[in-house]
């Protein structure tokens, strides 16, 4: 078995001796397991899930997640492309390409990562351009008529000068199916990337990577709602909860399509894969990024400079009830502009008793939704807005920045068997020309002051309102203790925090600002690796403060904090090879995840006819049988998007055969328990497995290849997510069955 190598502390050490909980997956796993763009790892890693509100993807880890979707908002768990931090939520499940290796680092990284780290990170790493010329290509051909086609090449000019290339497409008709017969391959999606380098080799004076990324999306899959049904009663949409004395009836909503009750029969979809929208609906993604990776080796460090430029464009059009009605539609044309530099030097000596890392980083992130419109608000349905000329509805924009210093340094208190770890970052973030704009719909009358007051809307149909600066200062410590009782072995004890940074909740059409959350974490956990079997384990305990968490009113962010939430656990991955052929890894996570303290969380339910106060939240602005948002005391709900077990187990069998190449047969299987998309536990996911297959066979010069593979061979039907809006509350569900055909080619080295 391999020897894995990670580089969780920002320098290439072996995983056995780096205290942190990493799940490592190389190029080989990735392809068994059919992982193809980011959100697949999930498969594959214990206790990670993607979620997505609209086409933002958010991962978390542990129970450690957010579900924000504004300017501004940013990640809980930051995701990081050959050390390049992704910004732009919108562009955080991506294409795989000529990835060498995915880490997934478990538990806050605030020392060593930074902001935006509460529930751990993703470190991505791709290969560098060799100067040994060499290409390879795949072709492939799936269910749902979905041809794929990538290539890759790489070659040298001289002796200090080396070039690559890659580029990818994905086309298909997607498994949705327009319940309305009004529009077939209502999801048809057609994505294509192109991605350079040249690396030039100076010597001793270091070499320089620089890249070129061009990413273009066209693909509506994330946008595909129909209405979610709560089949268990959970969701208790006839109680207002906050006031049970004017609740009506406090119906069971078991079966019920949760969705504004006047909507015609035959308006809506529920069923897996069905739906019913009102057109548009698309979302669409061009990206422009320039990267450059300078290193340098010195007798006593060596020098990592980091320095990017990467610019979004990600509009999407997105209907918001889940009909077919033209009630409400809604246009986002979201801008983002990134721009980061860091330093990172790292000590030379790896024999030394002291090992250490300093760093310094710039970090410049504009995120615009200046550009927002919508079909029009209207009270009931029985009139029909007009969807081919939007009108202006707010639209806000934020510009972050950040500038932080980190240290960290382990020391051998006994050499070769005891080690002291202590780290530290400072961080200094802002927020500055943040506005947004006043909309001219009705329903809206004021928006929040920064001490919480309402301030009524002067009137005008579209006023910019400038909102105050933000600024915070924060201090991630990291402490650990580590013991080798041999070279095979490894016992830690750490103490780390993460934050993720305050912001604006300009989305919400307020000047109250969201403070910071932090992240205190406790981990005791034990490795072990040798030529035949690895183990990890890991027991963590989360002091978990100040969450900021996001609902939603007909198209407006509503961000609050929530006070308190602890998070315990234990988890294990263990791989080992049965014999030179035969592998087999598996891992679990048991995650207990509570708001210890939440008196106002989100609460959506019904409207309350007998309620004719229009200023009360109950009060049916949009007619009987529309949705409001009250609140509700989630004390000792679980956190959303947090099931209490996750697992995997995956095996791969090799066949060798002198004559006719060699056979690879592998398989993974994936279990989630049941959790809520929510924290008011409303919305359910129960308990689920999938499971997928691959056999590919490689001619004797391992220059052919061919697959066959499948996904979900069970054919279960689950929901991605969901995302909750007074306007629906809206499913995704998650791919059926796939299967298909893979071809491969090599050339050269």
């Amino acid at each position: 078995m391999a020897e894995v190598i990670v580089t969780a502390q920002r320098r290439e050490e072996k995983s056995r001796d780096v205290p942190i909980s990493v799940t490592s997956l190389t190029a080989d796993q990735l392809a068994t397991a059919n992982v193809n763009q980011l959100s697949d790892t999930a498969r594959v890693t214990p206790g990670l899930r993607f979620d997505a509100a609209g086409p933002a993807v958010q991962p978390s880890i542990r129970g450690v997640g957010t579900a924000i979707t504004t300017s501004g908002g940013g990640p809980n768990v930051g995701i990081y492309v050959d050390g390049f931090f992704r910004a732009n939520t919108y562009a955080s499940d991506f294409q795989l390409m000529n990835v060498e290796n995915i880490q997934v680092l478990k538990g806050p990284q605030g020392t060593l990562f930074g902001r935006n780290t509460t529930g751990g990170a993703i470190l991505v790493s791709t290969a560098d351009p060799s100067r040994e010329t060499s290409a390879e290509a795949k072709a492939g051909y799936a269910r749902f008529d979905a041809p794929s086609l990538q290539a890759y090449a790489t070659t040298g000019v001289g002796d200090n000068l080396a070039f690559d290339i890659e580029g990818l497409y994905r086309r298909g008709d997607s498994y949705f199916d327009d319940a309305t017969d009004v529009k077939n391959h209502i999801g048809r999606y057609e994505n294509w990337s192109v991605r350079t380098g040249m690396k030039a080799d100076f010597g001793d004076a270091g070499s320089l990577l620089l890249r070129y990324e061009h990413d273009s999306m066209n693909d509506p899959t994330s946008l595909m709602y129909n209405a979610f049904v709560d089949r268990r009663g959970d969701a208790r949409f006839f109680s207002t909860v906050a006031d049970p004395q004017a609740s009506y009836g406090y119906s069971d909503s078991r079966g019920l399509a949760l969705i504004n009750r006047g909507a015609p029969d035959g308006s809506y979809a529920t069923k897996p894969g069905d739906v019913a929208l009102n057109q548009p609906v698309s979302f669409r993604q061009r990206t422009n990024a320039v990267e450059a990776t300078y290193k340098a080796d010195f007798d006593f460090a060596q020098l990592t400079s980091y320095t990017q430029y990467r610019h979004d464009f990600t509009p999407y059009n997105d209907d918001l009830d889940s009909t077919a009605v033209p009630y409400f539609n809604l246009y986002i044309g979201v801008k983002d502009t990134t721009i980061s530099q860091e330093f990172l030097l790292n000590s030379s000596d790896k024999d030394a008793s002291l090992q250490w890392t300093v760093g310094a980083n710039y970090f410049y992130y504009k995120d615009d939704w200046s550009d927002l419109k919508a079909s029009g608000y209207v009270p009931s349905f029985g009139a029909d807005p007009d969807t081919t000329h939007l009108q202006p509805f707010g639209g806000s924009s934020t510009t972050t920045g950040s500038l932080a210093a980190f240290a960290d340094a382990t020391y051998a208190l006994v050499e070769n068997k005891l080690f002291l770890t202590l780290g530290g970052r400072f961080s200094h973030d802002r927020v500055t020309d943040a506005y947004f704009n006043t909309n001219q719909f009705t329903g809206f009358t004021g928006y929040t002051g920064r001490d919480g007051e309402n301030i009524p809307f002067n009137g005008a149909p579209q006023t910019r309102i400038d909102v105050p600066n933000l600024s915070d200062n924060s201090f991630t410590p990291r402490v650990v203790l580590r013991y080798k009782p041999d070279d095979a072995s490894s016992i830690y004890a750490s103490y780390t925090q993460g934050y993720k940074a305050g912001i604006l909740n300009v989305g919400g059409y307020s000047l109250q600002p969201v403070k910071p959350e932090k992240n205190n974490a406790y981990e005791i956990g034990y490795k072990y690796e040798e030529r035949k079997w690895a183990l990890d384990l890991a027991s963590f305990l989360y002091d978990y403060k100040d969450l900021q968490v996001s609902s939603f009113q007909a198209g407006a962010a509503q961000i609050t904090n929530a006070a308190t939430a602890r998070v315990y656990g234990v988890e294990g991955q263990v791989r080992y090879s049965v014999t030179r052929t035969f592998d087999i890894n598996a891992g679990a996570t048991w995650t207990h995840a509570r708001y210890r303290s939440f008196k106002n969380a989100p609460f959506y339910g019904y409207c309350d006819p007998a309620v004719a106060d229009p200023t009360a939240p109950t009060y049916c602005a949009s007619g009987d049988g529309s949705i409001v948002q009250v609140t509700n005391d989630a004390s000792g709900d679980r956190l959303q998007r947090s099931p209490d077990f996750t697992a995997n187990i995956g095996a791969n069998y090799l066949i060798p055969t002198d004559a006719s190449g060699q056979f690879t047969l592998s398989g993974n299987v994936y279990y989630s328990s049941a959790f809520y998309f929510d924290p008011s536990e409303q919305f359910r996911q129960g308990a689920y497995s999938v499971a997928s297959l691959r056999a590919q066979w490689q001619d004797p010069s391992s220059r052919y290849s061919v697959a066959v593979f499948g996904d979900n061979l069970g054919n279960k039907h689950y929901l991605s997510y969901i995302n909750a809006n007074t306007t629906g509350i809206q499913s995704i569900w998650a791919s059926p069955i796939t299967y298909g055909v893979s071809f491969g080619v090599k050339f050269g080295a």
